[in-house]
């Protein structure tokens, strides 16, 4: 797959289709791929050149080597208020981004993240506004530490490692599925989704594939809130949440399009943290309204 250098890291990146660029982060540790092809495929369709992207520490793009801090005690740390240091910042994956862009010869593009893609959009959007023609965060949140907790076996699942061995990697990320997706959860398509991701960052040994799950967490955690810089925003905004997401509650979403200046807020019954094929067409609906 093709790699850009966006600074002192290479980017892994597909794309398809034409039109108005489009690109696509994903959540918290999952590679490109986790945004099914069929999906992306009806983007293309509609107009769009559809980018999807690894982020640093997962995927084909470029792992780091520094240990990340401990978590618990990043944890421990966001919650009270005080700062630690992490290895990056959800700035710097926003600029990363903007690597790709520049890379790719392209201005502007509207951005679309899901989870920690969402916080690294909502960061594009606060810190490099001419470079999006529109934001949209999908079951994402400002990072407020007063907004609720997802569920018991929602947060589990966040905190546990992906195990190495392939086997027991893709029976995590399905029973991961089995949680995150509710009522829409299709096991043939949880394994096909995570056989993929697994085979795509198969090369990297398994640590570094746990630690950079933790850098991104780190940066995740360490990066602050978003609620007062979100009310500068002035660019066409979309949020999209799903009623019965169990890892960020509908609150978080709801919370988002209350600072940003104008957002459209669209409450997707029946969607927990999982862009499911039941929801496609109303998303991408929304998408084609900017």
């Amino acid at each position: 797959m093709p790699h850009v250098d966006a600074g002192a890291l290479r980017i892994a990146y597909d794309e398809r289709g034409e039109g108005e660029p489009l690109v696509l982060l994903m959540g918290l540790a999952w590679p490109r791929v986790y945004w099914d092809d069929a999906f992306c495929d009806r983007l293309a369709a509609k107009g769009f050149r559809v980018i999807r992207m690894d982020a640093r520490d997962v995927g084909e793009s470029d792992f780091l080597e520094e240990m990340p801090p401990n978590i618990g005690r990043i944890v421990q740390a966001a919650f009270a208020g005080e700062s630690v240091e992490a290895p990056y910042s959800l700035s710097d994956m926003a600029l990363d981004v903007v690597g790709l862009l520049d890379a790719l010869g392209i201005e502007r593009a509207h951005v679309c993240g899901s989870s920690l893609g969402g916080m690294v959009a909502q960061t594009l959007a606060i810190e490099h506004p001419g470079r999006l023609s529109s934001l949209t965060s999908i079951m994402s949140s400002t990072g407020d530490r007063a907004l609720p907790l997802g569920t018991p076996a929602a947060m589990e699942i966040l905190f546990t490692p992906i195990p190495a061995e392939r086997d027991a990697a893709v029976a995590h990320q399905v029973a991961s599925f089995r949680i995150f997706s509710a009522s829409a959860f299709d096991e043939a398509r949880a394994t096909r989704l995570a056989e993929r991701g697994f085979d795509l960052q198969a090369h990297v040994p398994p640590l570094l594939r746990q630690t950079g799950a933790a850098r991104q967490l780190a940066a995740m955690l360490t990066s602050g809130d978003r609620v007062q810089a979100l009310g500068q925003v002035a660019i066409p905004s979309l949020i999209v949440h799903g009623s019965d997401d169990p890892l960020v509650p509908l609150a978080a979403g709801q919370q988002t399009a209350e600072c940003i200046p104008g957002a459209r807020m669209l409450e997707i019954e029946g969607m927990g943290h999982d862009l499911a094929p039941p929801f496609w067409d109303t998303v991408i609906g929304a998408l084609k309204t900017w």
